[in-house]
């Protein structure tokens, strides 16, 4: 299935086109049409595994094969045993270093969880639940390139968008 939106709802932020599977079974990998654009907007609707250990959700430049590609414009790492959102990018094969400060930790076992993702000209902002969990510089800057988007982990998927 792929969710569009005309033109005119791009330009003023509407949710990005997600080519979908019927399937949104864990792990998931979709494909972003046009790749990002400032203010194309993603969002995933989920519930956290009663017993999670960790997820990620990741945004990357070309589908690659089981394994992310070269270029990572942002993996977030959602952990559990000590509460932290962590995330970094990978440019090229390497990986930069690791960011996780957050205001709070969001995500509650057994509970579900809305994860809105905003592209701006020079950083990707993450929101939970409405409220904003934090700001990712772009590493990757060339933002159509950043066409899929893969979800892994102690979670069940059931929204893209």
């Amino acid at each position: 299935m792929e969710r569009t939106g005309n033109a005119d709802n791009k330009r003023h932020g509407s949710a990005a086109s997600v080519s979908l599977s019927k399937n949104l079974s864990v792990p998931f990998r979709g494909h972003i049409s046009g790749g990002l654009c400032p203010g194309k907007k993603l969002l995933l609707v989920g519930v956290v595994d009663p017993k999670p250990e960790r997820f990620y959700v990741a945004l990357t430049c070309g589908v690659g094969s089981e394994r992310p590609p070269l270029d990572v414009a942002v993996e977030v790492c959602v952990r559990f045993r000590d509460r932290q959102v962590q995330r970094r990018a990978c440019v090229g094969g390497v990986w930069g270093s690791c960011q996780s400060d957050t205001p709070f930790f969001p995500f509650i076992r057994g509970l579900p969880f809305r994860m809105e993702i905003h592209c701006e000209q020079s950083r990707l902002r993450f929101f939970i639940d409405g409220e904003k969990l934090f700001d990712f510089a772009h590493r990757v800057t060339c933002l159509p390139e950043i066409d899929t988007l893969w979800v892994r982990g102690s979670l069940t998927l059931n929204k893209l968008a």
